[in-house]
């Protein structure tokens, strides 16, 4: 019974992504309907009670509307989803694209410096801290990208704003694949570890107005970095 029911769950993994990846690619766009219930039941292989369950958990999250004795309307999701479905793009995606990640890049440009500044206000010892381990960093590309996303949920958990934590949340299977590419590039981490030292002496100093504004520089250069790399 226990395989039954982890067999039945991986099904509808896999009948969710492709239906997000359908939607993302094109192939139902927004403002088109599903087909009928029977026919995309068996173009997906599974049957309609699957399909139903899979269809009402994306109507929740964004992509769809369910019509009582109507075809399934897909959603304009960027106008109407919310951070469920963005947690679906992400893992529905294996390889995102470039566009996406600058928009994810953007958003965090904005975040950043706000919860940077926070967390240096509230516990300018502890961004200390965190920040402690720089020079003994190697000069790697792995290695940088996997410092980076594990002090960005520290500077999110230090700001005591439970949002941040939720949004950055939202995009961390993607972060890392993305910091390691932009990381492979050894003025990218140069322009990093400078960000690091700038901050830790606004941080031991408890300059949160200056942690704040390193941290726009940095990210609007990393923002511009990213979008060179990429053409």
């Amino acid at each position: 019974m226990e395989e039954a029911l982890k067999s039945l769950a991986r099904s509808s993994d896999l009948v969710e992504n492709k239906l997000i990846r359908a939607v993302l690619f094109g192939e139902f766009p927004p403002g088109s309907e599903l087909p009928p219930e029977r026919d995309l039941a068996a173009k997906l292989g599974v049957g309609r009670p699957t399909l139903r369950e899979v269809i009402q958990r994306l109507e929740r999250d964004g992509w769809f509307t369910v019509r009582k004795g109507q075809q399934t309307l897909v959603k304009d999701f960027w106008r109407e989803g919310n951070l469920n479905t963005l947690v679906n793009i992400v893992q529905s995606s294996e390889e995102v694209p470039e566009d996406f990640i600058i928009n994810l890049l953007e958003v965090r440009a904005v975040l950043a410096p706000a919860y940077v500044k926070d967390a240096v206000l509230c516990s300018p010892a502890k961004v200390v801290a965190a920040l402690s381990e720089i020079d003994e960093l190697q000069d790697n590309a792995e290695v940088l990208a996997l410092f980076d996303w594990q002090l960005q949920k520290r500077f999110v958990d230090l700001a005591k704003n439970p949002i941040y934590r939720l949004i950055l949340n939202s995009f961390g299977a993607i972060y890392v694949q993305a910091a390691r590419r932009y990381f492979m590039v050894s003025e990218n981490r140069l322009l990093s570890r400078q960000f690091y030292q700038n901050l830790l002496a606004t941080a031991m100093a408890s300059d949160y107005q200056g942690a704040e504004r390193v941290t726009k520089e940095v990210m609007e250069a990393v923002l511009n970095c990213y979008k060179k790399q990429i053409k």
